[in-house]
């Protein structure tokens, strides 16, 4: 069998790797910059929803929002039907930061995909949307404490 969750996992700690060093004079580090960019890009999200975007434990996402908040990235406002649910909104600090995360991942887009035709993107979009969604049933599945049979 062909190593492609390899090939994935290699361009994806490698871009995570480059964006944690060009985010770091912004002092987002390790990884909070896909936090920061899910909460920008969806204002009054709740916790739970960015873990299951990001598809990490809450926990990780816990961890990674808090340093955000103490930074002043977000802020965390109650919802006014339900003071247990606390929305997650930018600060103007992460307002401001985001174009330039944004900036970074097209550049990295067009990067990765010079010499492909829009075609082939359109392809390989599809095929790497495919793949994530049978991935997403396992990560559930295991999620809630069960144990796949390999």
């Amino acid at each position: 069998m062909k190593e492609i969750l390899r090939e994935i996992g290699t361009i994806a700690r490698a871009l995570d790797s480059i964006s944690n060093i060009e985010f770091k004079e912004y002092d987002l580090t390790k990884g909070q910059y896909l936090y920061l960019v899910r909460i920008c890009e969806n204002p009054g999200i709740i916790q739970e929803k960015v873990a299951e975007m990001i598809k990490v434990d809450r926990t990780t996402a816990a961890r990674a929002i808090k340093k955000l908040e103490m930074n002043g990235f977000i802020e965390k406002k109650e919802d006014e039907h339900n003071k247990k649910i606390k929305k997650l909104f930018p600060t103007d600090k992460g307002t401001n930061v985001y174009p330039f995360i944004k900036k970074e991942n097209d550049y990295s887009n067009i990067v990765a995909l010079q010499g492909f035709s829009e075609k082939e993107i359109e392809t390989i979009l599809n095929f790497l949307q495919r793949v994530r969604k049978n991935i997403e049933k396992d990560w559930g599945f295991v999620k809630k404490g069960n144990k796949r049979n390999y």
